[in-house]
């Protein structure tokens, strides 16, 4: 075994249950909130998630980020996507000058966005060492094709976990106390399609969607991309580290090391699109635990967005029909968090507020 996997063993291995006695305190409390019982919906589940994660009523998240993390992919070469790799990089350079999506989005909710260079296949700007904001930490110059061998190997993949957990190890150290995951990668649906059909069970039809608005050409060839690379790398559902290598992608990698990092130190992370939820298969595999940290910021027009989601348990707080990725979605929801917090922490019980229950 590498060391890199070693490391990896032994990072995940200190990822402990959500306290389920704190969630039980959390749903007694909400039970006497002045209003009608769970009027708030949703919310009222996700508050006491957040009660059980910290253990105790939150005050909310005053410190908040995206990481967004880009890698590119070789099962380009089979036409999968209508748009070239070249793409990332310059995708990369617009979130760096603060002009996508996903810096609009994340300004609103209060979010700073980093950047990971993870594994991206052109050359990319240097690390950027005096605002902290691009980081960095190649594994390699793209995947290869997984539609004619493994997409990495076991090391690789290994590494891709780890750097992404170190990444987001750094942020939580500095004050950050909510996490967003975020991605970047042409072509990055058919890995993350691939992972989503290894490790739910789900068909290839259910799984493998449209992506940025493919035709119905390349749709059947990005099935039959994702049929392929089954078939010849034949990935091990049982072991989220060999479904990583086989089919994967390095920004999965990174995703799923910072789910895990989120896990492993008690705070909340909230998952983008189809993207950040086949990352995060992949640290549920590796770390069943770090479930209960994970919130679904929305679900996508991604049709296996939806089973990725369901096989994780995890209700979307957010339906708007997007498909963008970058971590927009997470971004969007994050208010939404903390409005749920607040929930436990400011709103007043029967009694406090003098009002009669019968």
């Amino acid at each position: 075994m590498e060391q890199s996997e070693l490391d990896l063993v032994q990072m995940t291995a200190g990822i402990r249950e959500v306290d389920e006695s704190a969630r039980l305190e959390a749903v007694a409390h909400t039970s006497n909130l002045v209003m009608p019982p769970r009027a708030m919906g949703m919310l009222h589940d996700t508050g006491e998630r957040l009660w059980a994660i910290s253990g105790g009523p939150s005050s909310g998240f005053t410190e908040r980020a995206v990481i967004v993390f880009a890698g590119d992919h070789g099962v380009v070469e089979e036409g999968v996507t209508a748009f070239p790799q070249v793409v990332t990089q310059e995708m990369i350079r617009c979130f760096l000058s603060g002009g996508a999506g996903i810096n609009v989005m994340a300004d609103r909710a209060g979010a700073d966005v980093f950047v990971v260079d993870i594994g991206t296949a052109a050359d990319q700007p240097k690390e950027d060492t005096e605002s902290g904001r691009f980081f960095s930490r190649r594994v390699g110059r793209g995947t290869a094709n997984l539609a004619r061998g493994p997409a990495m190997s076991r090391d690789q993949a290994a590494r891709s976990v780890l750097y992404g957990y170190e990444i987001a190890t750094e942020r939580i150290r500095s004050g950050v106390q909510l996490l967003g995951t975020g991605d970047m990668g042409i072509g990055n649906t058919t890995p993350s399609s691939a992972v989503g059909t290894v490790l739910t069970g789900y068909s290839i039809q259910e799984m493998v969607g449209r992506g940025t608005g493919i035709d119905d050409e390349r749709l059947r060839i990005k099935r039959e991309a994702v049929s392929a690379s089954l078939e010849r790398n034949n990935p091990d559902s049982r072991d989220g580290l060999d479904v990583l290598a086989k089919v994967g992608g390095f920004e999965l990698g990174g995703i799923a090391g910072c789910i895990l990092a989120a896990a492993g130190h008690g705070i909340p992370v909230v998952l983008d699109g189809l993207i950040s939820t086949a990352g995060a298969l992949i640290a549920d595999r590796l770390a069943p635990a770090s479930r209960g940290y994970m919130f679904a910021g929305h679900v996508s027009e991604e049709p296996g967005h939806t089973n990725m989601l369901r096989h994780l348990g995890l209700d979307p707080l957010l339906d708007l029909g997007m498909r963008l990725g970058e971590g927009t979605g997470a971004a969007l929801a994050m208010n939404l968090l903390d409005a749920a917090a607040a929930l436990g922490s400011e709103v007043m019980t029967f009694d406090q507020a003098g009002v009669s229950v019968e």
